[in-house]
């Protein structure tokens, strides 16, 4: 979460190992909006370990951390965390296979809400401009959508009969 402009980040991974969150972090942040001059977390063995460590050295960013047991010193980072958890518990499948799917539509959803505390969203904080937004992208294609060009003009042929 960007502090300033409220700017949130979230991305499935495989396992929570540093070098995954590292990795992560460079590729997925880092090279789309520049290296962060600093980079604010709690104190997961992840965050604190000599790999993150090395990588904030290598770029040039300060790491600072939440005070110890004390997870209300990053109350919008947990406020942010629970109100992912919720959405993802009402829209995955029984099976919670499909968690992973939904984290970006959500985002785009944040992202595009206007922040209590900003009185903007944080694309517009982020980027000066609203995102442009198409109901479909946030909600997902109906499931009863035709799939593909055959699958239409069958549907058509249906409603006709």
């Amino acid at each position: 979460m960007e502090y300033f402009t409220k700017w949130p980040e979230a991305f499935a991974i495989p396992n929570q190992e540093a070098s995954t969150v590292a990795d992560k972090l460079v590729h997925e942040v880092f090279c789309r909006f520049g290296v962060p001059l600093e980079i604010h977390s709690d104190q997961g063995r992840n965050f604190e370990s000599q790999i993150f460590q090395e990588t904030c050295q290598v770029m040039g960013t300060q790491k600072t951390r939440t005070t110890s047991y004390h997870p209300q010193s990053d109350g919008m980072v947990e406020r942010f965390n629970q109100t992912l958890e919720r959405y993802l518990a009402k829209v995955v499948e029984k099976r919670q296979r499909d968690w992973d799917r939904h984290i970006q539509p959500f985002l785009l959803s944040y992202r595009s809400a206007v922040h209590e505390s900003t009185s903007v969203t944080p694309a517009f904080a982020n980027f000066g401009r609203e995102l442009r937004l198409h109901a479909n992208l946030i909600t997902g294609i109906p499931p009863n959508a035709p799939r593909s060009i055959t699958d239409y003009a069958n549907d058509l042929r249906n409603k006709k009969d």
